[in-house]
């Protein structure tokens, strides 16, 4: 029977490296893994999976998970991919503790302190960006629990890493986009989602940046969604009404089936160009309807995997390297292809 020193020894590499090619835990380098794998097939390695659940036993890792609530199903995505991850995981002692809350600090700090009750090990958390935050999870940092913020990033936070999409390119991208799919001028209404989340207003920032040395752009109306359906159809509403010229929307999250719903509504025979964010059901439904022009997706279930496979290196191989950021691959949907 093969073991890991053995494998080790062939690949000369350490022990530790061989476990985290094993288990898929940690970052490997590209050619140290491909030899990793072609010795373990050549031995015919197989884990000791009664060892591993009965070592599990003596280590137990509970990771906190905080999310942003049910009203934006983006996050489905990205907590079935911790969901699947878990599973994965679970023979190895890793267990999470999930919290779903409103868009507000207070309800952020209710969750991540009932999570210290609970008594994990670390935190991973999509972050409103406030200085209670901000205070409360460098908190957390200096008393030794490590924190990875997901899908949205958090200024001023010791974080061990994030996980997510580059929301400044992601904002480029659609300013990109809208320079495609128009011609002459473009009046501009913005949904933003919450000002308070550094991911909304960086897709904001890059998006105007694309735009700013175009003059056949103007933005004439922004306003905020806080991901409410409702909140963004009495939003595009107000705007069509009061900026009868707009040709263009841009939201930078969720609340896009109320504003589409306003656009069907209030404009249904003028040619608005609509570009979004993710593929989730209603906005594919919008796509099909031929009222979105494009949406650009950002790889959530990777989001919530990734993220809780780098905690559980961290906490359990005292070798792995983790870096600053890992980023999402955008990729653009139009009608043709949902």
């Amino acid at each position: 029977m093969a073991t890991i020193r053995q494998i080790a020894e062939l690949a000369g590499v350490s022990r530790g490296t061989v476990d985290r090619v094993i288990n898929n835990r940690g970052s490997v380098g590209k050619e140290a893994e491909e030899k990793i794998r072609a010795i373990i097939k050549q031995l015919g390695y197989k884990p000791n999976r009664a060892g591993i659940a009965l070592a599990a036993q003596k280590n137990k890792y509970l990771i906190g998970v905080i999310l942003f609530s049910r009203k934006n199903p983006f996050f489905d995505d990205v907590m079935q991919g911790f969901s699947d991850k878990a599973e994965e995981l679970s023979l190895y002692g890793c267990e999470i503790s999930v919290k779903r809350v409103a868009y507000h600090p207070e309800a952020q700090l209710s969750a991540i302190r009932a999570c210290l009750k609970e008594g994990i090990q670390g935190l991973i958390i999509t972050p409103y960006n406030d200085d209670s935050i901000r205070e409360e999870l460098n908190k957390l940092i200096r008393s030794g629990i490590p924190v990875i913020t997901v899908n949205s990033d958090a200024e001023g936070v010791r974080r061990l890493a994030y996980v997510g999409s580059d929301y400044y390119n992601s904002g480029q991208a659609a300013g990109a986009l809208i320079k495609l799919v128009t011609s002459g001028p473009v009046r501009l209404g913005i949904i933003n989602g919450d000002n308070n989340i550094l991911c909304h207003t960086q897709r904001v920032s890059g998006f105007v940046d694309k735009l700013s040395d175009d003059s056949r752009f103007k933005v004439v109306s922004q306003g905020e969604s806080l991901d409410d359906d409702k909140k963004a159809y009495e939003l595009v509403s107000q705007m069509l009404k009061k900026h009868p010229d707009i040709n263009a929307f841009y939201f930078t999250a969720a609340g896009v089936y109320g504003g589409c719903r306003a656009i069907a509504e209030f404009a249904p025979d003028r040619d608005i160009k609509v570009i979004t964010f993710d593929e989730v059901p209603s906005t594919v439904e919008m796509m099909q309807k031929n009222i979105i022009t494009a949406t650009i997706c950002q790889e959530p279930y990777w989001q919530g995997s990734r993220s809780l496979e780098l905690m559980f290196s961290h906490l359990t191989d005292d070798a792995a390297e983790i870096r600053d950021s890992y980023y999402a691959e955008l990729s653009v949907k139009i009608r043709e292809i949902v």
